[in-house]
């Protein structure tokens, strides 16, 4: 590092109480005390090579109130501590920031110091080139690499990237790969190629095939009874008078057959012998038309109670049936209502 010009340092210890006032007007007059005298702490750090502190006391001073000539001396203790990188960022950005026309004089002489004094520091950074690649050969997806335990970013990888001179250790993970370190070092202004290998971990699980999950099957619910709304009561009707069209019917036939029979026995008349079969021609013509009766009213009945009562949620399961039934002597409907 080029040496600290005296006058330099002289004039930033004498210039800290009136430089930093007008840089930094948003801060208020305790801030610029104490940036002051971290300031003033630093500069004799520096003189006593103990560049931690004042690397420490410069950080401190440049957060209370930004100035050129703070940045020079944390610039300064970074090369002192071997961060040449991160001493050059530091000195480039005095560079880039500048000063404004009418400063101080102590921010022109730093920014003239700090041109120079980077050109000293940049022949001391060293590179190194970091790549990752399976054993074997192959690229190994998703790599973490950390350079002294500071994550480094993939778009870095297989380039030259800056370090500072030394001893470093470069680790490198990935899933389903056992973890790998080289430990190297780097000469200042040299460079060094990192190549690490990964092997596989063969106790890592495999990964997932991609092959669809099976559906957990789902226990099937007993199929509850469907309760409906229907009322039976048109389908009692329709029974009634499918009953009444059946005794029509039945009756109707036997009577014709009655009046057959009277037809060839009455030829000149029905006497007493004919009467029994006369009343019983009489009765079953007038059961006939009875159940027709009854099967019109039966069957008008039952429409118009369809038609008044609510829909049934199911009518499968709720309609009901029924069938006549006709035997010697009786004749009705049965069936589920």
């Amino acid at each position: 590092m080029r040496p600290i010009a005296r006058n330099v340092s002289v004039a930033l210890c004498l210039a800290f109480a009136t430089a930093l006032a007008p840089a930094a007007l948003a801060q208020s007059d305790t801030d610029r005390a104490t940036a002051r005298a971290l300031g003033q702490d630093g500069e004799r750090a520096l003189a006593a090579k103990d560049y931690a502190k004042a690397e420490d006391d410069f950080r401190r001073a440049d957060s209370l109130v930004h100035a050129p000539t703070l940045m020079l001396g944390l610039a300064r203790a970074l090369a002192g501590e071997g961060k040449v990188v991160e001493a050059q960022e530091a000195y480039n950005r005095i560079v880039r920031e500048g000063v404004p026309p009418g400063a101080p004089a102590p921010f022109g002489r730093a920014l003239e110091a700090a041109k120079k004094e980077v050109q000293d520091v940049e022949p001391r950074i060293g590179g190194v080139t970091i790549t990752v690649k399976a054993t074997g050969g192959g690229d190994v997806p998703n790599v973490k690499v950390v350079v002294d335990d500071v994550a480094v970013n993939a778009a870095s990888l297989g380039v030259r990237r800056l370090v500072d001179p030394g001893a470093h250790v470069v680790r490198a993970t990935a899933d389903g790969y056992l973890p790998a370190e080289l430990k190297l070092t780097v000469v200042a202004g040299a460079n060094v190629d990192a190549p690490l290998s990964l092997d596989k971990d063969l106790t890592a699980p495999a990964p997932p095939t991609g092959a669809p999950a099976l559906a957990t099957p789902v226990a099937s619910q007993p199929e509850q009874p469907s309760h409906t709304g229907a009322s039976p009561w048109p389908w009692v009707a329709f029974g009634v008078g499918g009953a009444g069209l059946g005794l029509g019917v039945v009756t109707g036939v036997l009577a014709i057959g009655k009046h057959s029979d009277l037809a060839k026995s009455c030829t000149g008349g029905c006497g007493p012998a004919q009467q029994g079969e006369l009343d019983s021609y009489h009765t079953l013509g007038l059961l006939s038309t009875i159940g027709f009766i009854v099967a019109g009213a039966g069957a008008a009945a039952g429409v118009t109670l369809l038609l008044v009562q609510p829909k049934a949620e199911s009518p499968a399961a709720s309609t009901p049936a029924a069938s006549l039934v006709v035997g010697p002597g009786s004749i009705g409907a049965v069936g589920r209502f």
